[in-house]
């Protein structure tokens, strides 16, 4: 019904894919009409078809074969995973079909993935830092490219990508259609859009900032020292389920993940420290099964679309109150139910009233009593452990945090060519 070409519904089917999901269904006619769209859904919503059938479809329709060292389209996410993901589910979708799809993030041997552009590729899956090092090689050129999707580019802007963006959209093709699709709008996210977007239909499913209707949350008013007791309580009620715990610094995901590996569960950890190799087999291993609990920072927050994730954990709150709806996104995916617990500590109070405040309503309590606000309490300072990238609550670090109180495992040392440009951040390759 939406006019996609009947061989690429046929691979759909084939891989259970019948029925469009709700931003499916608002977009993807208005890319195929070649109207540029800007996208608002929750992670989880299907918005990866959302942009990408429409592109397929159009390559497939045109029949031309990409030339040396160039790509049709382009899609930049702002983490190697979500690359990876975006990059694994077009592969899915153009299998039997003549489109050939590449993939190039930082952590991998940037030799094979000049190789791989040699011949020219239709869609190219890129992580910014990455490309840009290989424009700079010449191993790629993208005066070709005609299709330019911005995937999560709220976290494109919290992990300082706006000066690469800058570098990449001079050299695309003009004229070319631009997709952008984010699960939160940040003021600087209207300039983002006036810069790349030229009249685009805006499509949105839930109200940005807040969390799909199937996440039940709740809250435990805990203290810091108390944390890694809770938690193991409340993860032995589902010790065959898969849960996602998330704490603010790479040091503090490394121990915990240790602390629980010795209480006898399956564990992993994900965060900047792991090389990608050591990422990418983490998650595998936790999509398998092998791996119950995987401890990570916000570089996980998104990219992993694992539908079996039934429990995610806020064991350290974020400091910036978006990357909460993304964190508690990686449950309740694709329809199914979910829970996300957040654990809250007293110099962490100022940090959910923040998130309560951009979600517009209270998370219910679960245990404990809610801690007062000291007068003069402010939010802890933004630390150096994310994932990699510059964020806007400090400094450094995706996740990052100071150290908490109690000396527990969770803790860590603080650590357009066309229109007019966007401010933002500093440039970052750490996370690509």
């Amino acid at each position: 019904m939406l006019g996609l070409a009947p061989r690429l519904v046929a691979k759909l089917k084939e891989q259970g894919i019948t029925d469009p999901t709700p931003i499916q269904t608002q977009a993807i006619p208005h890319a195929m009409n070649g109207r540029d769209v800007m996208g608002l859904a929750q992670t989880g919503t299907g918005k990866t078809a959302a942009f990408g059938l429409p592109m397929i479809d159009a390559l497939m329709k045109a029949g031309v074969k990409p030339n040396a060292k160039t790509a049709r389209g382009l899609i930049l996410a702002p983490t190697r995973e979500l690359a990876k993901q975006i990059a694994d589910n077009l592969t899915n979708y153009t299998e039997g079909s003549h489109l050939k799809v590449a993939l190039v993030v930082g952590g991998a041997g940037i030799v094979g993935q000049t190789k791989r552009l040699e011949r020219g590729v239709d869609l190219l899956v890129a992580t910014p830092g990455r490309l840009i090092d290989l424009i700079d090689r010449r191993a790629v050129r993208l005066d070709e490219t005609i299709y330019l999707v911005l995937d999560e580019a709220d976290q494109m802007l919290d992990m300082g990508f706006i000066h690469a963006l800058r570098r990449i959209a001079p050299l695309l093709a003009t004229p070319r259609q631009t997709m952008m699709f984010s699960a939160t709008m940040p003021k600087l996210m209207s300039e983002l859009a006036d810069a790349y977007l030229d009249n685009p239909m805006r499509v949105q499913v839930n109200p940005p900032g807040q969390a799909a209707k199937k996440i039940r949350q709740s809250v435990h008013f805990v203290a810091q020292a108390a944390k890694n007791d809770l938690l193991v309580e409340l993860l032995d009620e589902h010790r065959d389920d898969l849960a996602l715990v998330f704490g603010r610094t790479k040091h503090g995901c490394e121990k915990l993940y240790k602390f629980l590996e010795k209480k006898g569960f399956a564990a992993a950890s994900i965060h900047g420290n792991k090389s990608q190799g050591q990422r990418d087999r983490a998650i595998a291993s936790f999509k398998a099964g092998k791996v119950r609990v995987l401890v990570a920072t916000d570089v996980a927050a998104r990219g992993i679309d694992i539908p079996g994730v039934r429990h995610v954990y806020n064991y350290d709150l974020p400091n910036v109150a978006e990357n909460y709806v993304h964190r508690i996104g990686r449950t309740a995916r694709a329809g199914a139910d979910g829970e996300a617990i957040a654990f809250c500590a007293p110099d962490e109070i100022v940090d959910l009233k923040d998130i309560e405040k951009a979600m517009k309503e209270p998370i219910p309590v679960a245990s404990g009593t809610e801690w007062d606000i000291k007068p003069g309490q402010k939010k802890r300072p933004n630390g150096g452990g994310g994932g990699g990238g510059r964020g806007r609550g400090g400094p450094r670090g995706g996740a990052g945090g100071g150290r908490p109180a109690g000396g527990n495992p969770g803790g860590g040392k603080p650590g357009g060519n066309r229109r007019r440009k966007p401010g933002g951040g500093g440039r970052s390759r750490n996370a690509s």
